[in-house]
């Protein structure tokens, strides 16, 4: 009897500090102290939705030209041995770096992602992608207002994207 008091009376502490900090959280989001404007992901439906590589390039970045940089490195596999999961990294040795977009040519809708970074933040990204079938992963830079791109092969060996 006395083990059971002691488990409620243990229970009744926990639930009186969830309650506790629940309360406190709604009144700090209400307050508006605790907003996540920054984190926030918005949508590019036009840009995400398209499945023509140029057009997918035009609506994220607003213009499809881009000029190629040997400043910029992707790291992903040779050979992706199942492409739901294809793991990509990315930095840029450009200066003033703010956003890196990453495309994979031959997938259903190619924008893949598409990273805004703040001027203090390194050029760098890493992820894991979702690819179709043996393509190019494109990365497209944004630096001081201009956009520059490198390319690598990934070749897949089971498709990720509706294979």
């Amino acid at each position: 009897m006395r083990k059971l008091l002691k488990n409620a009376s243990k229970a009744k502490r926990l639930f009186l500090k969830s309650s506790l900090s629940a309360s406190v959280i709604t009144i700090a989001i209400g307050a508006g102290f605790l907003t996540p404007m920054r984190a926030l992901a918005t949508w590019n439906e036009a840009a995400f939705k398209t499945n023509n590589l140029p057009t997918a390039i035009k609506s994220a970045l607003g213009s499809d030209l881009s000029e190629a940089s040997n400043k910029i490195t992707i790291k992903a596999p040779d050979i992706a041995e199942n492409g739901t999961l294809v793991p990509v990294t990315v930095s840029s040795s450009l200066e003033d770096v703010s956003a890196i977009t990453l495309f994979s040519e031959k997938n259903n809708a190619p924008l893949v992602a598409q990273f805004e970074l703040d001027k203090d933040c390194d050029a760098f990204i890493a992820t894991r992608i979702k690819m179709n079938m043996t393509s190019n992963v494109i990365a497209i830079v944004t630096a001081k207002g201009k956009h520059y791109s490198t390319r690598k092969e990934v070749k897949v060996t089971l498709g990720g994207c509706g294979a």
